[in-house]
């Protein structure tokens, strides 16, 4: 999140306290705009990322039947604890013993035929022997009975190898009515607790498919691993590395946080869900965060909001985000944009990004000083300066109002309760952001 994004949010919530405070302004202040100082001082920053998302377990297998059928045994309920290997349901196997019992009488319909054919190919290999004597001690027999003989039994030899071939067929028609009659016994794949339970005995499964919600069972999880998945927006993607610490709240658990740490950022983006335009969406990247110890009452599909802390600065020099503004080079606001006569902005009006300047005004003499300065992390409620500023200035930090309407050198008026002398005599107290 860039620095003047994040300080258009704070200075948003703060802009109707500002307004109210500029209409105050403008009845006494003749000897210049009324302003809110603040000194600049080093505090401890925290750069965070927020996002929202839900809990997940690490592990979980959602279960749907590969055949379908009338649930006859339904042996888990939810919430119970099952281990691998576990029978959770059966399904109605009669049909499906059917098929075995008649896939294995076509088996021996299929060894009963190959036998047949290796007995006729065994006769006519013989009487092809036979033939050949005979063509070689007398004219008994022609040269194209020996030759129909040859092809007797070249097609018996045929004939037997489309047999043996019928019989793997055959066997493997077993085989695959085997696993169906299998399938109808549903076992657990891992050891875990059924967290969803979507089938009652007596109801028909019908065979899982990624697009029909209906085909799933129930679901076993490890609860002992749990993740917060949440969606973060673009912006803030860059600023990720994996093993950053965070914090997560949920909302079931109100006044409570567990902490966490950065497993793994989405390459890609979320996809929109269906019905929805890309274009009019933002762009979100799914983060794991996998939670320390999570307690034995997290439970799946919790609504979770975590804190991602992606940079630390211990005693850095900031100012409030309030006080950081943008104008040009020598301090002066931008002029608004003039229209033309057929109603859009004059070009000469338009101003290029490289010409906006990041900056505080600095209380000086009772003016105020327009200076430049580079921003570093963002944190809660304050900037980091790397350059601009050495520490002990008085910035302006209010109102909202009186920043926006500044400019370079302009005369400003301090309360008197909150004077410059009278911030630096009273306690600091170094905060963190």
């Amino acid at each position: 999140m860039s620095n003047l994004k994040k300080a258009a949010i704070v200075v948003g919530v703060v802009a109707v306290i500002g307004t109210l405070g500029a209409l105050s302004m403008r009845g006494g202040n003749k000897g210049g705009v009324q302003v809110r100082p603040e000194q600049v001082a080093r505090r401890d920053l925290v750069s965070m990322v927020q996002a929202s998302g839900k809990i997940e377990p690490k592990r979980k297998v959602d279960i749907s039947a590969d055949i379908s059928g009338r649930v006859v045994e339904l042996s888990v309920e939810e919430g119970q604890w099952v281990n691998q290997g576990a029978v959770l349901l059966r399904i109605d196997p009669t049909q499906y013993v059917a098929q075995v019992r008649r896939a294995e009488a076509a088996v021996a319909q299929s060894q009963a035929r190959a036998s047949q054919s290796r007995a006729q190919l065994a006769k006519a290999q013989n009487d092809l022997r036979r033939a050949e004597q005979l063509a070689q001690t007398n004219e008994l027999v022609s040269a194209a009975d020996v030759e129909n003989a040859r092809t007797q039994a070249q097609v018996a030899q045929q004939e037997t190898q489309g047999a043996v071939f019928a019989v793997t067929q055959a066997q493997a028609a077993v085989s695959e009515s085997r696993d169906q009659l299998r399938k109808t016994t549903i076992v657990a794949p891992m050891s875990g607790r059924v967290t969803r339970l979507n089938i009652e005995e007596g109801e028909t499964a019908v065979v899982g498919t990624m697009n029909n919600p209906g085909s799933l069972l129930l679901t076993i999880a490890d609860l002992s691993v749990m993740q917060a998945k949440v969606e973060v927006d673009e912006t803030d993607v860059p600023g990720l590395t994996l093993g950053d610490s965070a914090v997560i709240k949920v909302d079931a658990f109100p006044g409570r946080s567990f902490p966490g740490h950065v497993t793994r950022i989405g390459n890609s983006s979320i996809q929109p869900t269906a019905g929805g335009s890309a274009d009019q969406q933002s762009v979100d990247y799914e983060v794991i965060i996998t939670i320390d110890n999570p307690p034995a009452e997290l439970r799946p599909d919790l609504s979770a909001t975590a804190e991602i802390i992606t940079e630390t600065r211990r005693n850095a020099l900031s100012v409030p985000i309030i006080a950081l503004t943008v104008r040009d080079k020598e301090g002066k606001k931008f002029k608004a944009a003039e229209e033309n006569d057929e109603g859009a902005p004059a070009e000469k009006a338009q101003r290029e990004p490289e010409q906006e300047v990041e900056g505080v005004f600095v209380i000086r003499d009772g003016k105020a000083v327009w200076v430049p300065v580079t921003i570093g992390i963002a944190g809660d409620r304050y900037f980091e300066v790397v350059s601009g500023l050495k520490g002990g200035e008085t910035v302006v930090a209010g109102s909202y109002q009186a920043i926006r309407d500044l400019e370079a050198d302009q005369a400003v008026k301090v309360p008197e309760a909150e004077t410059p002398a009278e911030k630096a005599a009273a306690p600091k107290a170094k905060g963190t952001a």
